[in-house]
């Protein structure tokens, strides 16, 4: 076999290893690993803005408002205006919302931080100069893609 064989199935166990973790955690709890995502930022800063979970998670604010719509049809998180600035639309779990955050699987990225955070420095640097290398490779240095492992949309009905 080839080496560009070999890396070709190593980067397609990859695809399969993020498809499967996604498939789970949507069937585990109806949720896409970016809404849980999303769900865990508000947890964790009760009152929290849309454009602040799009900057700490490097989503667009679009793309974290869209989230937030369907959580909100869900009733998993309330939108409030602030006493203090009534333009700051801040953001809430709702009991259910709570529940389902405490009950979900962790999502694959964490795993993969806990792993990757082992690492030796120069094996941490190495496997990022080799991943983006293959990002330039197939024409992709440029996309637009925020720091989870999640396939598909990042919003899925």
């Amino acid at each position: 076999m080839q080496k560009y064989e070999e890396l070709l199935i190593s980067l397609r166990r990859v695809i399969r290893a993020i498809d499967l973790y996604s498939k789970k955690l949507n069937r585990e709890s109806g949720l896409t690993g970016p809404q849980l995502i999303v769900m865990q930022q508000i947890a964790a800063n009760d009152g929290i803005l849309a454009r602040q979970i799009a900057e700490s998670i490097n989503l667009s604010p679009a793309t974290v408002t869209s989230i937030l719509d369907r959580l909100e049809a869900r009733q998993l998180i309330i939108r409030q205006r602030s006493n203090q600035d009534k333009r700051r639309v801040e953001l809430y779990l709702t009991e259910p919302g709570k529940q389902l955050v405490q009950s979900a699987p962790t999502p694959l990225q964490q795993h993969f931080i806990q792993r990757f955070e082992s690492l030796e420095e120069w094996e941490q640097s190495q496997m990022l100069a080799a991943v983006q290398r293959i990002a330039k490779m197939m024409d992709a240095e440029e996309l637009d893609a925020a720091p989870m492992l999640d396939v598909g949309q990042l919003q899925r009905d």
